[in-house]
């Protein structure tokens, strides 16, 4: 599998990682079934394993835990607090390596910075991002990561304030149309070598299935006519088309 650098945390990861929010019981997974996935994940080549203090009230991280107690040294895990304040972010973080069964994660984010009001509480001099540095001197997180699903010009302003190891970002087909992270945040992250991870990809399954035929249709079509392969240039060129006809029919119903 590819492999790219993640910013300057020296680490270099195959391009697929796992998330592991939906490996819970109210996502129909098992403890069982859970284990058996984040082992063949680990056993396929992934290394980089994404949850949350706030997973299914942390079910997610205590499943991570239960492999990670044994095969620890095979991932990388990085884990989000939910919190504003520097008290309950440091809370946090304990119940989190309590559930993740080990003394250290290797990125701890400020977890979904969806308004400039959380961001200024977060950044605050009492704020979560002061447990973070606290908790990286101490050795419990290696890496000061934050996320964001909505406007990117919020972690535009983040990356001004504080300079973070990492981001986590919602990029998709649709991504180019309203609120770009592609556009807007990336190249600022990029200057700075700030890493970061892609995320909502296929939008929560919403663009799987039609991604899954168009890319299909695609490749069959350049076969069948130009004796060529879908290269990745081109199945990109049909998502981003496929982007502008679902933003125009949206638009339309408003």
């Amino acid at each position: 599998m590819e492999t790219r650098q993640l910013g300057k945390t020296g680490e270099s990861f195959p391009i697929l990682s796992f998330g592991a929010q939906r490996i819970v019981d109210e996502e129909g997974c098992n403890e069982d079934q859970a284990v058996e996935i984040l082992n063949t994940a680990i056993d396929r080549g992934i290394r980089y394993f994404d949850t949350a203090w706030i997973y299914s009230e942390g079910q997610s991280e205590q499943r991570v835990g239960l492999v990670a107690k044994d095969r620890g040294k095979e991932m990388w895990i990085a884990t989000k607090t939910w919190a504003t304040s520097r008290e309950e972010a440091r809370r946090q973080l304990s119940d989190s390596l309590e559930r993740l069964q080990t003394d250290h994660v290797d990125e701890w984010r400020l977890h979904n910075v969806s308004s400039f009001e959380r961001l200024d509480e977060m950044t605050a001099k009492d704020g979560a991002l002061q447990a973070a540095i606290k908790a990286r001197e101490e050795g419990l997180v290696r890496n000061i990561s934050i996320s964001g699903h909505t406007d990117p010009q919020i972690l535009v302003e983040a990356l001004r304030r504080f300079p973070f190891d990492t981001a986590l970002v919602a990029v998709s087909a649709l991504d180019h149309f309203i609120y770009s992270f592609a556009e807007e945040f990336l190249p600022v992250a990029a200057s700075k070598g700030v890493g970061v991870i892609g995320m909502k990809i296929f939008a929560y399954k919403k663009l799987a299935d039609t991604a899954d035929r168009r890319a299909r249709r695609v490749r069959d079509d350049l076969v069948e006519r130009h004796g060529l392969s879908a290269d990745a240039f081109t199945v990109y060129s049909e998502f981003y088309r496929l982007g502008r006809q679902i933003v125009s029919e949206q638009a339309d119903r408003l």
